[in-house]
């Protein structure tokens, strides 16, 4: 049984510390939910509380970075829940690449709106917003400079990690979802510019580029024959084309190596930000994120073209190395060399091509303040034997098909910038999101920045602001975890044994049924609390019994005299200013009389607690309860205007003019 409560207040700081899966994903989506759900063997449902958020959910549970695991709290008691593996269970069985799809959509889709928005690039961040915007009710046209649709997704991430059938059918749905039109071979500034698409009548428009540009590595011999760049090798690979490539393979790794996408400029900059925009520094985990994933990539995509020996150099310990110690350890069993601890001096060769690449032994790559700074030991060069050199050394958005007249301001950091919130460029009805106004982004990520680009176009268009989601609290009368939770070892994902691993078969197996129920089973179940609201009207006053105290198996639970807190200033007013919030905690006990009155006080560990439950059926009061919470998106209807916000910006950009 369970019972709904409305208009209860509750503290959004201590709700999305309950969520820290939720909260870590940018898509914000509710993994707990869907792991719990694929426990009971509730797949369907499971499936949609994995996609609705997520219009890029088929290849998320293949290629995510997967920050929810990252932040499970599972985690610090032995490992992290397998969310992705999980998510990937579902879209086999229910996404748009099954033979059982789900449509998520049905009934979702608004009127029809009259406004057009042009997406100038068909990747992670312009897919994601076509999706919403057809879902709200507008005609989306977008703009593809490739052959294929997908971005870095087809064209960067290699086929044994992503089948193409996966994007194809991923892409499919999303262009189903309601008046959306792909153009392919339209490159920005050969075959229209951003001013022009405004001028055919296009209301707004999402710049989404990505960030196809390969940074350069300045040392002798980088002009050579033999030495190419990752991007253009791995755009080469994906799109089919013939590439030479030699037995000897040295891949110069990424992490922080080259990553200056801060320190550079793509183009002369407006000194000056125009109201609202903000040039914004590019994430260092994320950029170390995807360059580990690239230089892992173009390694393992050398050996099945057919390199007899791939060698991996990069300035990091292995340690420190970008890449996750899952990828290193499968790149290391499938043949490639590890060389951590080395930076790249010269490239060495002759008529003929590369012979060698000359490297010297890293002292240390961060400075004392943390900042990157790699000094290196004399005299501790040496030559490693090569035919073949493919520099991995990061990424940046190519932005020079902008021009004067588009209005949009680049940074110094080479980057579009944008308003934070809607995305908006200094130009008005003209967004960025993704790698192009952020830097080298994880995939979740840029899903995100396409949702974000929608709400603000929306907000744009219509004069509307998007609401806050509403707070869902169900009360479980009988909850109950596993007597085994913490016994249940992690379960990973299923991979082809060595000598399968050829061409473009994909590496990673899905979890059968079993595995992927038993796994699932581990999860904490973060959304579910113990609540402690008894009150004199129906008797549940706890009763300092001492029974949640004794039963509880992670002893996070403490009953403790209030003479033993000392209650500053602070706090106090703090208290008085959240008197909504708090006057359960404070049991109709004004915060004023802390201090100052005798009393007991209930602590407890949110960082240990299991949510088993225990204390909840011990309790004799019934004061114990345990709730759950569900965050429900708000819809975009009948919103309060934001008329006043706009009008001074936009009144600004016409002074700029």
């Amino acid at each position: 049984m369970l019972k709904r409560l409305e208009n209860k207040a509750v503290d959004a700081g201590w709700l999305n510390s309950n969520f820290p899966c939720m909260m870590a994903c940018p898509a914000h989506t509710n993994a707990g939910r869907y792991v719990a759900l694929i426990a009971e063997g509730k797949f369907e449902e499971a499936y949609r509380y994995a996609r609705e958020p997520n219009p890029l959910a088929s290849i998320c549970g293949r290629v995510c970075a997967h920050p929810c695991e990252t932040a499970c709290r599972r985690g610090a008691i032995d490992r992290p829940v397998s969310i992705r593996a999980l998510k990937r269970f579902l879209t086999e069985r229910h996404g748009p690449e099954s033979r059982r799809p789900v449509d998520v959509n049905r009934g979702r889709n608004q009127r029809k709106l009259p406004f057009k928005v042009a997406v100038v690039g068909a990747g992670p961040v312009g897919l994601s917003a076509a999706h919403d915007l057809a879902l709200m009710g507008y005609s989306v046209t977008i703009f593809e400079a490739a052959p294929v649709a997908g971005g870095m997704l087809h064209l960067g991430v290699p086929e044994y990690r992503l089948p193409r059938s996966v994007i194809q059918a991923q892409v499919r749905e999303i262009l189903a979802v309601g008046d959306i039109t792909l153009k392919l071979n339209q490159a920005a500034g050969r075959d229209f510019t951003v001013a022009g698409l405004k001028s055919q009548g296009f209301d707004a428009v999402l710049i989404a580029v990505g960030a196809h540009r390969s940074r350069d590595l300045s040392i002798p011999g980088v002009d050579m024959d033999g030495v190419h760049k990752g991007i253009d090798f791995l755009l080469n690979v994906n799109l089919g084309y013939q590439f030479t490539i030699g037995k000897k393979v040295i891949v110069i790794g990424g992490g922080n190596v080259a990553m200056d996408v801060a320190r550079s400029a793509a183009r002369e900059v407006v000194r000056q930000h125009a109201p609202g925009v903000e040039e914004h520094e590019p994430d260092q985990e994320n950029m170390d994120a995807v360059a580990g994933k690239e230089m892992m990539d173009i390694s393992l995509s050398a050996l099945r073209l057919g390199a007899r020996e791939v060698h991996l150099v990069c300035l990091e310990s292995r340690a420190e190395m970008p890449a996750s110690d899952e990828e290193i350890v499968e790149a290391e069993e499938e043949g490639v060399i590890l060389h951590p601890g080395l930076g790249p001096k010269r490239i060495v060769g002759g008529p003929g091509g590369v012979t060698g690449l000359e490297v010297i032994k890293t002292k240390q790559v961060f400075d004392a303040d943390g900042r990157f700074n790699p000094t290196f030991y004399e005299n501790s060069e040496f030559l490693l034997d090569c035919d073949t050199i493919i520099m991995s050394i990061g990424q940046a958005p190519k932005l020079d098909f902008l021009r004067p007249e588009d209005g949009v301001e680049i940074s110094r950091r080479g980057l579009i910038a944008v308003q934070p919130r809607t995305l908006m460029t200094s130009a008005p009805g003209i967004f960025a999101g993704g790698d192009c106004a952020f830097g080298p982004r994880l995939i979740i990520d840029s899903v995100a920045d396409g949702k974000r680009a929608a709400m603000g176009i929306d907000e744009y268009l219509r004069g509307t602001v998007h609401p806050e989601p509403a707070i869902e609290v169900e009360v479980l009368n009988r909850h109950s975890m596993p007597l085994n939770l913490l016994d249940i070892v992690r379960k990973d994902p299923p991979v082809l044994p060595l000598d399968r691993r050829t061409g473009v078969t994909e590496v990673e197996v899905v979890y059968d049924e079993e595995t992927a129920r038993e796994e699932a089973q581990r999860c904490l179940h973060c959304w579910v609390n113990t609540i402690f609201e008894g009150n004199a009207q129906d008797g549940s006053l706890c009763v300092l019994c001492g029974g949640c105290v004794d039963v509880c198996p992670e002893s996070c639970l403490e009953l403790v005299s209030l003479e033993r807190f000392d209650f500053e200033p602070g706090v106090v007013q703090q208290l008085v200013e959240n008197e909504q919030l708090l006057n359960v905690e404070l049991d109709n006990v004004r915060a004023e009389e802390l201090g100052v009155i005798s009393g007991s006080v209930m602590l407890k560990d949110e960082t240990r607690c299991i949510r088993c439950g225990l204390c909840a059926a011990r309790c004799p009061a019934g004061t114990i309860t345990m709730e759950a919470y569900n965050l429900i998106p708000a819809e975009a209807t009948g919103l309060i205007s934001i008329e006043s916000i706009n009008a001074p910006l936009r009144a600004a950009m016409a002074d700029r003019k």
